[in-house]
């Protein structure tokens, strides 16, 4: 449950930074607890459905189409919750989808609550391994 809170979080907060840098996008107060709370249910329910009815067109665009879904989920909230959270455009939902896509896998990231993950290795690269001169047998 506590996962569930944080991650709503997380999603209210880069619906929040959507609406602010995307034109198209408005929202009132309790609008925006609305759409967070269906996204959220959106995500969890219909997203896996869609992700397996258009998996072929997935695999050919090499997960690109994940993009479209967002963006429909996105548009279909503003559709739904309409005088309360807007989304006026497909071009609006696209790149606001595209902002809560990153903005919350940067946050889950942060948080450790999103089955995500961002990890950055340091250190020497691999050395190649040794030539010792041994026999070489070329087929």
């Amino acid at each position: 449950m506590k996962s569930f809170f944080k991650r709503s979080l997380i999603t209210g907060l880069s619906v929040i930074l959507a609406a602010k840098i995307v034109t198209g996008i408005s929202y009132t107060p309790g609008g925006l607890i609305l759409a967070t709370l269906l996204l959220g249910i959106l995500n969890a329910f219909v997203r896996p459905v869609m992700v397996v009815l258009t998996l072929p067109l997935l695999i050919f665009t090499l997960g690109l189409f994940v993009l479209v879904i967002n963006t429909l989920l996105l548009r279909w909230v503003g559709l739904l919750l309409q005088p309360y959270f807007i989304v006026d455009s497909f071009a609006a939902a696209f790149w606001g989808s595209l902002i809560v896509s990153i903005v919350s896998l940067v946050l889950n990231s942060l948080t450790k609550s999103g089955d995500s993950r961002i990890q950055f290795h340091q250190g020497k690269p691999p050395r190649p391994p040794k030539d010792d001169g041994g026999p070489v047998i070329d087929i």
